[in-house]
């Protein structure tokens, strides 16, 4: 594996992410030789920490994510780490900065390629970016930039924030990372489609009769309160997650497998996106909050949470597109607080033909994301003892060895970005169109706001979500596969 050059600096290097997240990520692929001898880490953060204690951080990252390491190796590789006590809205401060990652440039000859990486709170990246480019942070070499979700809190600050990187990065050096693409059935997607005649001739319009996308989290908002109140699950989870898995449900076949091709198929299924209007977000959405139990609190009872909050913990909604393989054909997602498990997933709902056995279901395309990675397909067939018609699932699932090889999202995503490789990142254009669909849905719920009578269901913990889910199919013969 190539050896990239690079200096690395991270903004937030004292946070929780780079903590359990980048810090393991970095140490694998430095065993395996993509970073080792020529590169260097800055972590950056307001506390007065010292190289030597940045170091241990790094050390105590390992152990607690590696079961078996070679000693020597992560002390090797503990020694790349420099720390700088950094307030982001201090000008002065990125000199500091600048002049340490030239340091560390020389000393490691990292060719005056820089990697910077927003591991902060979202409200100081424009003042970030803006800064690496007054203060002339860049090098001469390669120059990219990871940014964390959320990118803006609609489109207006999404604009913005995306004008003021700009100024610095080049749209093909922006990584505007979502972990999610990096999950190995999220990458199974395209494979699965475009390698088997059998799912690539039966996804079409003329077979399918839905797709549902469930991401379900057993966990309510807990500490998170605050931001949350400030986000909710359309904001948190359908604007980037599950657009990202509509998206490579839906899209055309690329050209090739290149990252401009990917990113063309994509757009071009974009903008052929239904928006919907006020009306259809009455009635093929749902917004819920989840209710209290003897051991929880409800959603406007936990902490940080505005008592009279019309956040949504729950929303469920369906998506459009007049082109492509599937177009026309309603695609539903659900995703919420409190499910009754953590469970992630799609199913393709094939429509029902007809046959002389009359009772026989339809079929159905599953891929399981988390907790378990299995991709399975429904099939009738006949029962041993009677002339009744059973189910039988055709499975294509890891072992428990192949699931310990596989490798973490960030760790996959990490790797993209030093080789530059966009695609399983968000292009602007994609972001974009995302946010002109969910503003134009928050937008409605704020007129129902407005109005002092929102709808918003609520339901009981550790169930399915509200039962006005159920509602937004567009004929009685729908449901949730996942129940």
């Amino acid at each position: 594996m190539k050896n990239i050059p690079v200096v690395m600096i991270i903004f937030g290097g004292s946070g929780d992410l780079a903590h359990r997240k980048l810090y393991p990520a970095l140490f694998n692929l430095y065993e395996q030789g993509l970073i080792h001898d020529n590169f260097a880490v800055i972590g950056t953060a307001r506390r007065p920490w010292s190289h030597e204690y940045l170091r241990e951080q790094v050390s105590d990252a390992i152990h607690e994510t590696h079961d078996q390491v070679d000693e020597n190796d992560v002390k090797r590789f503990a020694s790349h780490f420099y720390y700088q006590s950094h307030d982001v809205t201090n000008v002065e401060h990125y000199e500091t900065l600048k002049k340490l990652a030239q340091e560390l440039d020389d000393r490691y000859s990292a060719q005056g390629n820089r990697l910077f990486y927003m591991a902060m709170a979202p409200r100081f990246f424009g003042t970030i970016a803006t800064h690496i480019n007054d203060q002339s942070l860049t090098g001469s070499g390669f120059n990219r930039i990871v940014v964390e979700k959320p990118f803006g809190h609609d489109l207006a600050s999404a604009e913005e924030l995306n004008k003021e990187i700009t100024a610095s990065f080049n749209e093909d050096d922006i990584f505007r990372i979502d972990h999610y693409l990096g999950k190995e059935m999220i990458q199974n997607i395209m494979p699965m489609r475009f390698t088997n005649p059998l799912i690539k001739n039966i996804c079409t319009s003329e077979n399918v009769k839905n797709i549902q996308v469930t991401l379900a989290e057993r966990l309510g908002v807990e500490a998170r309160g605050g931001y949350y109140d400030t986000s909710g699950a359309l904001r948190d989870m359908v604007q980037n997650h599950i657009f990202q898995i509509i998206t490579l449900l839906a899209m055309p076949e690329p050209k090739d497998l290149s990252s401009s091709s990917i990113h063309k198929a994509k757009q071009d299924l974009l903008e052929s996106m239904i928006i919907p209007t006020p009306e259809e977000v009455e009635k093929d959405f749902v917004r819920g909050q989840y209710l209290g139990s003897d051991n929880t609190f409800a959603y406007k009872k936990e902490p940080n949470v505005d008592p009279e909050s019309t956040t949504e913990t729950f929303v469920a909604g369906k998506v459009k597109f007049k082109k492509g393989p599937v177009a026309d054909v309603p695609i539903y997602f659900r995703t919420g607080k409190e499910f009754k498990e953590k469970k992630n997933r799609i199913d393709i709902v094939l429509k029902h033909m007809n046959n002389p056995y009359g009772q026989a279901h339809s079929n159905n395309i599953t891929i399981e994301i988390d907790p378990v990675s299995k991709i399975y397909i429904t099939i009738n067939g006949k029962k041993i003892d009677t002339s009744g018609i059973r189910r039988e699932n055709l499975t294509y699932e890891f072992s428990k060895e192949e699931m310990a090889k596989v490798p973490d999202g960030y760790e996959r995503l990490l790797h993209d970005v030093f080789v530059d490789d966009s695609t399983n990142f968000t292009h602007w254009s994609e972001l974009k169109r995302y946010w002109e669909f969910i503003d134009t849905v928050e937008d409605a719920w704020q007129k129902e706001n407005e109005k002092g009578n929102p709808k918003i269901s609520q339901y009981l913990p550790y169930r399915m979500g509200p039962k006005e889910a159920s509602d937004i199919f567009e004929s009685p013969t729908e449901h949730w596969i996942y129940e």
